[in-house]
């Protein structure tokens, strides 16, 4: 086997331990659903590295919270309910109605308008606080905008800042 052979299988993602980290989510997932007494269905996935599982069918936004601050605890006890299992740490995704996307989306668009105006300006410009998922969200759009950004502050106060060209 190649070097190059022997790298690509350091670095492929093993689809079968995401699909049981997949597995072990939905199952607690669907504990607190049924605790909570909300309706809802579940999907699995994976996309890249990482396994994804979304609550869908369900109504208002009580599972998102504001800011995405409920999402983003459930995420983490679900992840803790998987490492408890697996032993090991994982970063799965966990979305409720689709609010992920919606959020990507939008920082897309954010990253990519406050690119034009860093480029036009060329003054930095800092953003709002953001969690991990959407500072990486808005740093890849930056990049795309052939700019650079970095991350500044401590947690849950880090922000991204876009740096001119």
């Amino acid at each position: 086997m190649t070097e190059a052979e022997q790298e690509s299988v350091k670095t492929a993602p093993d689809v079968a331990a995401l699909e049981q980290e997949g597995d072990i989510a939905a199952d607690y997932i669907e504990g607190l659903l049924d605790i909570a007494d909300i309706d809802g269905d579940i999907d699995m996935d994976v996309e890249g590295d990482r396994a994804v599982v979304s609550v869908v069918g369900v109504k208002g936004i009580d599972l998102v919270g504001p800011n995405g601050e409920v999402l983003e605890a459930l995420q983490e006890l679900t992840r803790l309910a998987v490492h408890r299992q697996t032993g090991e740490r994982c970063r799965l995704m966990l979305d409720v109605a689709g609010y992920r996307e919606r959020r990507r989306s939008e920082l897309s668009k954010l990253g990519s308008q406050i690119s034009d105006d860093v480029k036009r300006s060329g003054e930095p410009h800092a953003l709002q606080p953001m969690t991990p998922f959407e500072r990486k969200i808005v740093h890849d759009a930056v990049a795309a905008a052939g700019l650079r950004s970095e991350s500044e502050g401590e947690e849950p106060r880090r922000y991204v800042v876009v740096l001119p060209a």
